[in-house]
Parts: C-alpha cells; sequence; structure tokens
C-alpha cells in the first residue's frame, strides 16, 4: 500500500506533522534569524564562531523545513474503515508468536515517522513489518533482525 511518491498517514500522524512544521516555521525559523543578526553585530564575520554556526543551524532548519513540506505535499490519509483485516496492512494491529521462545507480541504497523516501539507501533518499512505485510492469520513469516532470522506466526490481525 505504499508506494514511493507518497506517505500514508493517520489523520492524528498528519496533524502531528502540521503542527511540528508550523513550530519550525514560527519559532525556530525566527530564533535562528535573531542569532544570526546579533552574530552579525559582533563585527567581523571572517573570524565568527557564533554567525558560522547559526548560518549552519539555519541551513539544516531550512532543509528539514522544505523535507516537511514535500511530505505533507505527498500525505494521503488512511481511511481506516476501507482496510481489509484479512490482511497484513498499514494501521493493521497484529499480534504475533516468536516460535523460537514462544513469546507473543502485539504491534501497528504505522508510517515511518509516527513510529513508537514504547507504545507498539512499528515502521512498516521496519524489517518486521515488511515481512509481516500481506500475509494473512496462520502464516509464518522470515524476519532478519538485529541478531540474525527469527520465524514469527501471526495470531491476529486487528485495528484499533
Amino acid at each position: 500500500m505504499s508506494s514511493s511518491n507518497y506517505t500514508y498517514l493517520t489523520e492524528e500522524g498528519l496533524q502531528r506533522l502540521r503542527d511540528e512544521l508550523e513550530q519550525l516555521k514560527r519559532v525556530e525559523r525566527p530564533s535562528i534569524s535573531a542569532q544570526i543578526a546579533e552574530a552579525r553585530d559582533k563585527g567581523d564575520l571572517s573570524e565568527n564562531a557564533e554567525y558560522d554556526a547559526a548560518k549552519e543551524a539555519q541551513g539544516l532548519l531550512e532543509l528539514k523545513i522544505s523535507k516537511m513540506e514535500t511530505l505533507l505535499a505527498n500525505a494521503r490519509v488512511v481511511d481506516e474503515s476501507k482496510l481489509d483485516n484479512s490482511k497484513v496492512l498499514i494501521l493493521s494491529k497484529v499480534k504475533i508468536k516468536n516460535l523460537a521462545n514462544n513469546a507473543t507480541m502485539t504491534y501497528t504497523l504505522v508510517a515511518e515517522n509516527e513510529a513508537d516501539l514504547k507504545s507498539g507501533k512499528i515502521s512498516v518499512s521496519s524489517p518486521v513489518a515488511k515481512s509481516l505485510l500481506g500475509k494473512t492469520v496462520g502464516e509464518v513469516v522470515e524476519a532478519t533482525v538485529p541478531n540474525g532470522k527469527v520465524k514469527l506466526e501471526i495470531l491476529d490481525i486487528s485495528r484499533d
């Protein structure tokens, strides 16, 4: 369900992205401009480390703003009511069992910028999620994780 041109987000994820972009434009950008002006007022720019640091920070901020604007322009909100629960897709809540140790885990597959392991949200581009996408309950998949390969059985697919 992911295309290289689009980023699929939940309504909540889209709002969080808009809020962060607004914060960068309204608060961070003027703050850096003020730092540059202050550093410029201190005189010789050729030996002014504060000026160089502020200009570099400004460049990085503008790059981040540009990337976020592109992300927002290509964002598509996922209509959860139209998603098929018979297969693992983005926004699926998947209960899996590690066949090596019989441990069960439940993860929700989300867009990369919404991933938060503490709250059980993993990126659809992570190795575990990639191995689960398109699969159905009862299937066993193999995922490559930092300490090798792991076999996972899909126990349940649902939505929050």
